[in-house]
């Protein structure tokens, strides 16, 4: 409630990107909204992709890296798929950090939290935390809403290979749940 007032009493714009906006000026009303607006999104992304420690701290990385960079902004680009580039190439700098990096493609890897697979009830959360990275991430991706082309952007892969990632996803969990349902 306390942004909403101070968002109201800066009179912002709402058809405006707070993004460009933050580039711009550089007014810390800007990066509240940004952060209001989609810290829960970044954090439940990084939190598939890793442990919640962990995905607490690349999103703090996350914040400060578009404070530090916000010149590098261009809006040609959506405000969200910038910070998920940010956030996504700041995880994988941490996997390589620790020696995490090689397991990305295995079939299951340690980098998926436990705590998550406890702390979650459902088949197909569960289900999608066994993907090999890249698939889980591509799959993630896309149910944050963003386009194929989006997601090779954030990725830096071709699109044809993130539809290739997400069949083998989709594949894979419909096997999986349909095997654990059909018994």
């Amino acid at each position: 409630m306390l942004i909403a007032l101070k968002t109201w009493l800066h009179k912002v714009s709402p058809s405006r990107d707070p993004l460009e906006a933050y580039q711009q000026t550089g007014e810390d009303v800007y990066i509240e909204i940004l952060i209001n607006t989609y810290s829960q999104d970044l954090f439940h992304f990084l939190k598939g992709q890793s442990d919640g420690v962990l995905a607490q701290d690349i999103c703090q990385k996350t914040w400060l890296t578009v404070v530090e960079k916000r010149h590098l902004y261009r809006n040609q680009q959506t405000p969200k798929a910038w910070l998920f580039s940010i956030a996504r190439n700041a995880l994988l700098d941490e996997f390589k950090k620790q020696n995490r990096l090689c397991a990305l493609n295995e079939q299951y890897s340690d980098a998926v939290a436990q705590d998550t697979l406890e702390n979650e009830n459902g088949d197909l959360y569960q289900a999608i935390l066994t993907l090999p990275f890249l698939q889980r991430e591509a799959l993630s991706l896309q149910l944050e809403g963003f386009s194929l082309q989006e997601i090779a952007t954030i990725t830096n892969s071709e699109s044809e290979t993130i539809k290739t990632r997400l069949r083998y996803a989709k594949q894979t969990l419909k096997q999986r749940l349909g095997d654990k349902h059909g018994e």
